[in-house]
């Protein structure tokens, strides 16, 4: 049964509760929720609700329904995200893991986690003992495998998976691995899953060759009855008639199982096809289906490989894959997985340090990619990331989508320019603020705070799919509806949705989540607002249709900003200047000839007025940084002595 706790509940009435319930033979799991705290309680002795309910500190309680309990939905409503070293896999994540089918070589292991690992696997994978159809096929090196395997994670950074084949090698494979895999011919060995279980470490279960999506659940209910909470299901082929292919994959798994289940699910596309050419294909259409991860088979040299080298992929292969699945991810709302980069940090994101008006500081090369966010996650400074509107508001869904750490705190504010004063007071470490929907165009109010605020800088950009859904109380009929409030963008951008409404007035808002909670608060079934799914979650409210928006090509870029000089990371390819010519003709013509005579290739080009100024133009431009940075320095110095007035804004990694 699911409890769900009061919010004003006391320490002993929690301790009495759990004392209660295992003294009737229940196992107890606390889930901390977003909106409410519950213990799931698993076990065979019937008992009646309302003993329960009638405890101190106890709301309700709730049968679950399904076999499977910990797995359940019901059990938790929140999407189990796994924690792995630095990798987190499940929610907004696609955790990319790849390497060899079978650890052959210390050479070969390292080869191979090093191609990976720059391709942008976040995961090594590597089997040391092998499970074979004939006895006679290559089984593996062992414990000697698994050293290997360690040492190239190590090397790397990247946490290693592998296989466990029995019980006994359970002891022996903690030591070198940080999550087991249970292969597919394993998913019922029920001793093995209560082994493993028990050791509490991350798993990825894979789905057995004939087995149901129930079957599977059940599978992983075992290893989270022995206490394991870090489970994570591998769909990968099942049995068919079907010849032409190694397996099966059945891709609507994953989205039957993230209806039934909480946990994530990854999709193992290599034993799926067994053909390298089907592997691409197949592991974007997992992602387009909701997969939160991708496990691949990997080799430098697959026609020497020693096991499964038809369906390994060559690292070109899986180079163009993982470009292609950047290109995807925030189609569908998600975001790629990385590891936090190498080498010496820059000393970024403290405020205090900005440069002065119109400087531009570039540091050495000796800064490692990845700029602003990557300084602020390794020094885990509890910075607040300023946005504006209300909690749910799309600019808190991208920056919870940059800065890929739960240490972030986000900070609303009422408008923009709040956004600009808490970073320049320090109140806030960082904001984000959109500077331009693919759309409607630009956010001029932005273009001019960045001129206005000359010790703020941009040091990232994130673009994020704008997915307008209706939002209201559970059951609502949307023919109902009297009045639907949202942004008067939202609204523009829904237009064709809400003319089927007949007769429904658009109430224009101050900002999309601000107009769910405003429904919240007016607590009447007849009213509505677009805005993001996150924003029904923070408000309990329900989505009652989703993707409403009329041209769903709809994205949004944002800057983010801090207080802080204008830094060149290594991996730096975009710069944000703003300048204003010399009032002579030609002058404009003369500054992009420059541009083009340096190799700067012109990304966006942007005209504000001037203020105090009538008539007078300040030009923004965004530019591709090309590979060398001397280059770069002449290049601007160039472009300096021909304009009027130069600054740059920001120099910082683009988003996909």
């Amino acid at each position: 049964m699911v409890i769900v706790l009061k919010h004003n509940i006391k320490d002993d009435e929690k301790q009495r509760l759990r004392d209660f319930l295992e003294s009737r033979g229940f196992r107890i799991r606390e889930i901390v929720g977003e909106e409410e705290t519950i213990f799931g309680a698993v076990g065979l002795a019937p008992m009646d609700l309302r003993e329960v309910e009638l405890l101190p500190g106890v709301d309700r309680a709730i049968p679950i329904t399904k076999p499977y309990k910990f797995a359940s939905r019901e059990f938790k409503k929140e999407d189990t995200v796994v924690q792995v070293g630095p990798v987190k896999v499940g929610g907004m994540r696609i955790a990319v893991i790849a390497g060899p089918c079978s650890v052959e070589s210390r050479e070969q292991v390292l080869e191979t986690a090093r191609l990976v690992r720059e391709s942008g696997a976040v995961m090594l994978r590597g089997g040391a003992f092998k499970p074979r159809t004939s006895p006679y096929s290559f089984q593996g090196m062992g414990e000697e495998g698994l050293k290997l395997l360690k040492e190239a994670g190590e090397k790397e950074g990247m946490p290693v998976v592998s296989e466990i084949v029995g019980t006994d090698y359970a002891d022996m494979m903690r030591e070198y691995v940080d999550v087991f895999q249970i292969g597919a011919r394993n998913m019922q060995n029920f001793e093995l899953l209560k082994r493993v279980g028990a050791l509490r470490k991350p798993v990825i279960l894979k789905r057995g060759f004939a087995a149901t999506i129930e079957d599977l659940l059940m599978a992983a209910e075992y290893l989270l009855a022995q206490g394991s909470e870090q489970v994570i299901l591998c769909e990968r082929g099942i049995r068919t008639f079907e010849t032409y292919t190694r397996n099966t994959l059945d891709i609507s798994a994953i989205p039957v199982v993230h209806k039934l289940s909480h946990l994530p699910i990854i999709v193992d596309p290599s034993h799926a096809t067994g053909i390298r050419d089907k592997v691409p294909p197949m592991a974007l259409a997992s992602v387009a289906a909701g997969a939160d991860g991708i496990l691949l088979e990997v080799h430098p040299d697959p026609e020497k490989a020693v096991s499964d080298g038809p369906q390994s992929l060559y690292p070109a292969q899986f180079e163009k894959l993982m470009r292609d699945i950047e290109v995807l991810a925030p189609v569908v709302g998600r975001e790629v997985a990385r590891l936090p980069l190498r080498g010496n940090l820059a000393a970024a994101g403290r405020p205090g340090n900005a440069a002065g008006p119109g400087d531009a500081v570039f540091k050495s090369g000796t800064d490692a990619p990845g700029g602003v966010r990557r300084a602020w996650e390794e020094s885990a400074i509890q910075a607040q990331v300023a946005f504006q509107g209300e909690p749910g508001a799309f600019s808190e869904l991208a920056l919870k989508r940059y800065f890929e750490s739960d240490d972030v705190r986000s900070m609303p504010c009422e408008s923009f320019r709040d956004v600009f004063e808490s970073v320049l007071s320090g109140t806030a470490g960082f904001g984000i603020v959109p500077i331009e929907n693919s759309l409607s165009g630009s956010i001029h109010e932005n273009y001019d705070l960045l001129l206005q605020y000359p010790d703020i800088g941009i040091v990232g950009e994130k673009k994020i799919r704008i997915i307008h859904n209706l939002i209201g109380f559970p059951g609502t009929d949307v023919s109902s509806l009297t009045e639907i409030y949202s942004h008067p963008q939202g609204l523009a951008q829904c237009a064709r949705f809400l003319d089927t409404i007949p007769g429904v007035r658009r109430v224009p808002f101050y900002d999309t989540a601000g107009a769910v909670a405003h429904v919240k608060q007016e607590q009447n079934r007849q009213y509505a607002a677009i805005a993001s799914a996150q924003a029904a979650r923070v408000y309990g409210l329900e989505v009652l249709k989703e993707g409403i928006e009329t041209n769903p090509h709809n994205y949004t870029r944002f800057f983010i900003i801090t207080r802080q000089e204008t830094r060149m990371t290594a991996d730096a390819d975009m710069a944000s200047v703003v300048f204003s010519t010399l009032d002579k003709p030609g002058a404009l013509f003369h500054c992009l000839q420059i541009l083009a005579q340096e190799r700067l290739n012109m990304k966006k080009l942007e005209s504000r007025p001037i203020p105090g100024k009538p008539w007078e133009y300040m030009f923004y431009v965004d530019l591709e940084i090309p590979p060398g940075q001397a280059d770069y320095h002449a290049a601007f110095d160039r472009f300096g002595e021909a304009v009027d007035n130069f600054r740059v804004l920001g120099i910082f990694k683009a988003a996909v």
